[in-house]
């Protein structure tokens, strides 16, 4: 007979570096990250080392095929412009890495989803707080505003927030590089100042167009990071209290309580 305890699909993991856990998504949402950022996808799904991969591919690939420089001249109508300074040589593997991710988003997300809807019907039992010898990881209430706020503000300091500690520190120094390449912080001194025209000029664009995304991406995970980690707090709490009061009918939470009554029915 097999005395193992060990759940066969686990709902989440904490390490030193945070919680990773099992959560559906919407794979168009998955699809539009992608696309928005190569590896966003990935990072959403908590699969951070392909999703570090491939962010890592989009810049360097995309740098030196001068990718985002003409896209500006295109945009700008200059034509001739832009097709001398893309490199054909980078190209075609910034387009194939570009298109395996939108792909490969979407098609993980419908198997992801599966396995996380598994994991929800065997419902095992979750550890609100692991210690480690370098960090303490807990699940605590959180508010998804002020994730979404402190990733407008710098982003990765949302992620901090919501105890991503690598990832968040990724995020810092990403975006650091992003800003400084791009003279982001001298052109937005120089606009309080009314100097419009030097603003702008002083800009690198193939830089500067990295940070919409990024800080766009970097508002959502850390909004939706809070929302997640509410919901595990929840699920944790009702799973204590079935524990300690078993035989009683107890739903602190409405919600949870009607997914473990449907667990059980399935």
């Amino acid at each position: 007979m097999n005395n193992d305890k060990t759940p066969r699909r686990p709902r989440l993991l904490h390490s030193a570096d945070g919680i990773t856990y099992l959560w559906r998504r919407s794979p168009y949402l998955a699809l539009w990250w992608a696309a928005s950022f190569s590896g966003f996808g990935k990072v959403l799904h908590g699969q951070y080392a392909r999703g570090i991969l491939l962010t890592l591919a989009e810049v360097f690939v995309n740098l030196f095929s001068h990718f985002n420089e003409a896209m500006v001249y295109s945009l700008c109508g200059r034509f001739d412009l832009a097709k001398a300074t893309l490199q054909p040589r980078w190209m075609y593997g910034y387009l194939v890495v570009y298109i395996y991710t939108l792909w490969d988003s979407y098609r993980s997300t419908l198997t992801y989803n599966r396995v996380s809807h598994l994991a929800e019907l065997e419902n095992a039992r979750i550890k609100p707080m692991v210690i480690h010898p370098v960090e303490i990881q807990y699940l605590e209430r959180k508010n998804p505003i002020m994730g979404a706020f402190w990733s407008f503000a710098f982003p990765g300091l949302g992620l901090l927030y919501n105890q991503k500690i690598a990832l968040g520190i990724y995020n810092v120094l990403w975006w650091w590089i992003f800003a400084s390449m791009s003279n982001f912080y001298d052109s937005i001194f120089l606009l309080f100042y009314g100097r419009f025209e030097e603003s702008i000029a002083v800009l690198n664009a193939q830089w500067l167009l990295y940070m919409p995304s990024v800080l766009g991406g970097s508002v959502y995970y850390g909004y939706i990071l809070a929302v997640d980690q509410n919901h595990l707090f929840m699920v944790e709490q009702q799973q204590y209290f079935e524990e300690r009061y078993k035989g009683e009918n107890i739903h602190i939470f409405p919600s949870i309580g009607e997914e473990n009554v449907t667990s059980q029915h399935i």
